[in-house]
């Protein structure tokens, strides 16, 4: 958004107005909507520093007080509004009765507000674009599909259906996740007793017997004065850089764009966010394709339903490529992302007329990879694990018997 200051001529007096917009034009309208008076001009300007910070507090406390809708929530609010616009009950009643219905304050309120600005006589799509972090791509992409082809109702109904999938793909990673984090959470704690209470009793027996401590013992004892002195502080400074972390993703396009390339070369998380993006992207995209839209408007959709930056702005280049005339098998190829097989069923598929049916065999395909990380998740994750218990654990027993043996064999020496 730029600044821009409006000159008002108001009860004969010029009066200057400060106001964010895209472009001039835009600030134009909001300043004849916004503004008692004659407009005289709107220029773009510097913004002056406290509207700078008063921009930077209103921003960072919106990001910490976000909260998306709850899944179960969101599905059944999508199913009851499929079956009352199949009733032919109006958008804006419907909405009205879901929020009013619902226990989610959240969505009460985006609901709520959603119908005000159809009331106003906005579209269901556009109106819910302002929340999109609350709602979802997916959710805006299948409402934006419902008004192209007329089949709102339908678009609802197939979107609940794709919403209790990956709720159900989400369930499934939590309970594959849940052993290897209970485990790691028992072992955090027991090492955070350890450091606290333990290994201070040793430290005053080493200090007595000024025994030569090696390097793991010397890591037990920084540790231990970090956690018994620092300890508040070590806690404030991680929620400080989660929350600074969290502005900075939602709010910076460059960081979050690193962020999410560092993501895509993480060992395990790559697969699952490659995986998972493809088979929404085909999911949705032959559901598009399906319904008769021109594929460049369908892979307009379903790009922007990608949360991942990187793999975002490669399928946009599928877009490009069939805008230029260029065929959808020879765009996917371009972008690195499928395998030969995938561009020989939409050659396939282009060829014979039966994209669609192609398309939507390509989104089984990628769902039944996506289900089968997730299936072997647990194990996946299990040398990590051990790994990381067996260097816990390694450093406990070498930083305690380490100077034990030496004291020991101190002693026999001596005798």
């Amino acid at each position: 958004m730029k600044y821009f200051v409006a000159t008002v001529l108001t009860k004969g007096k010029k009066e200057k107005f400060g106001l964010y917009a895209e472009d001039r034009k835009e600030a134009n309208k909001f300043a004849k909507l916004k503004y008692t008076g004659i407009i005289i001009k709107v220029t773009e300007g510097q913004e002056p520093l406290e509207a700078q910070l008063k921009r930077l507090k209103t921003n960072f406390l919106s990001n910490i007080k976000k909260k998306k809708i709850k899944p179960d929530s969101l599905i059944a609010s999508i199913r009851q509004l499929a079956v009352m616009t199949n009733a032919g009950i109006s958008i804006h009643d419907s909405l009205h009765e879901i929020a009013n219905a619902t226990n989610d304050e959240t969505l009460k309120a985006v609901f709520s507000k959603i119908a005000d600005d159809i009331n106003s006589g906005h579209s269901l799509s556009s109106s819910m674009e302002n929340f999109r972090f609350e709602l979802g791509n997916l959710t805006i992409a299948m409402v934006q599909l419902g008004e192209k082809t007329g089949n709102l109702d339908e678009s609802l109904y197939s979107l609940a259906n794709m919403l209790e999938e990956i709720r159900a793909n989400v369930v499934k990673f939590k309970k594959a996740m849940a052993y290897p984090r209970n485990v790691m959470i028992a072992m955090a704690i027991a090492f955070t007793i350890l450091i606290s209470y333990v290994v201070p009793q040793f430290k005053a027996i080493f200090e007595q017997l000024h025994a030569h401590l090696p390097l793991p013992t010397l890591i037990l004892l920084k540790l231990e004065y970090i956690f018994n002195n620092f300890g508040p502080y070590v806690l404030a400074l991680l929620f400080i850089l989660y929350v600074v972390f969290n502005y900075a993703i939602n709010n910076n396009q460059k960081f979050r764009y690193g962020w999410h390339n560092f993501l895509l070369k993480v060992y395990l998380i790559k697969n699952i966010i490659k995986f998972a993006t493809l088979s929404r992207f085909t999911l949705v995209f032959s559901e598009l394709i399906r319904a008769g839209i021109p594929i460049a408007e369908a892979l307009d959709t379903s790009i922007e339903m990608v949360d991942n930056l990187p793999l975002k702005k490669k399928l946009q280049s599928v877009r490009f490529t069939v805008e230029k005339g260029g065929t959808l098998n020879k765009g996917l190829e371009e972008t690195g992302l499928f395998e030969n097989m995938i561009i020989q069923m939409v050659r396939a598929g282009e060829d014979s007329g039966t994209l669609d049916t192609m398309i939507k065999k390509v989104a089984e395909y990628y769902k039944m990879r996506f289900d089968a990380i997730i299936d072997g998740l647990s194990e996946a994750i299990e040398p990590i694990m051990l790994l990381m218990i067996a260097s816990m654990v390694l450093l406990l027993a070498l930083g305690i018997f380490l100077p034990m043996w030496d004291m020991g064999n101190a002693v026999q020496g001596r005798q």
